[in-house]
């Protein structure tokens, strides 16, 4: 094939991703909806939740494997952190008796909105026991740490969990 035939045909190419990119980047749309943004937090937390089971498991039986256990409180930690940013305001849909969808719809107390800076406190100070769970150079220390983090995680659901 010829220069100038690759480059025409390199040009052409060139100008349809730019227009294809541009016509993308002109979209104003955003994908995220209040109900999409309750379901990211609660795949979050199921998440949270699946690698808490077997750190609760191992303080229940006395059996820790050490480096399982600080992988999975690493992985909270990261997560804790990003948690509380999971709760714009406009999630907050909580409605006293209303047919709720389990995946989609909300079980958040109207509290985390109108205390939000305690919600987000409490959220921290779980990541950072989750932290210092994940950094822990034996059992004892570990042990204490993810206590700590069951306890914050239970109050925080106990002060922030709508229950009908």
């Amino acid at each position: 094939m010829s220069r100038i035939r690759l480059s025409i045909g390199g040009a052409c190419l060139a100008v349809s991703l730019i227009g294809a990119s541009s016509s993308v980047l002109g979209q104003t749309k955003d994908p995220t909806t209040p109900k999409n943004e309750i379901f990211a937090r609660k795949t979050l937390m199921s998440s949270i939740g699946a690698n808490m089971y077997p750190i609760d498991e191992m303080l229940e039986t006395g059996k820790i494997d050490l480096i399982a256990a600080r992988a999975n409180a690493e992985s909270i930690s990261a997560m804790l952190m990003a948690f509380p940013h999971l709760f714009p305001p406009d999630t907050n849909q909580w409605k006293l008796g209303a047919v709720r969808d389990p995946a989609t719809d909300t079980l958040a107390d109207p509290a985390i909105w109108e205390s939000r800076s305690f919600f987000y406190r409490d959220a921290m100070a779980a990541s950072k026991y989750a932290f210092d769970a994940s950094r822990a150079q034996n059992v004892a220390d570990f042990s204490r740490s993810a206590r700590d983090l069951r306890l914050t995680c239970d109050g925080c659901h106990s002060t922030y969990q709508k229950k009908d």
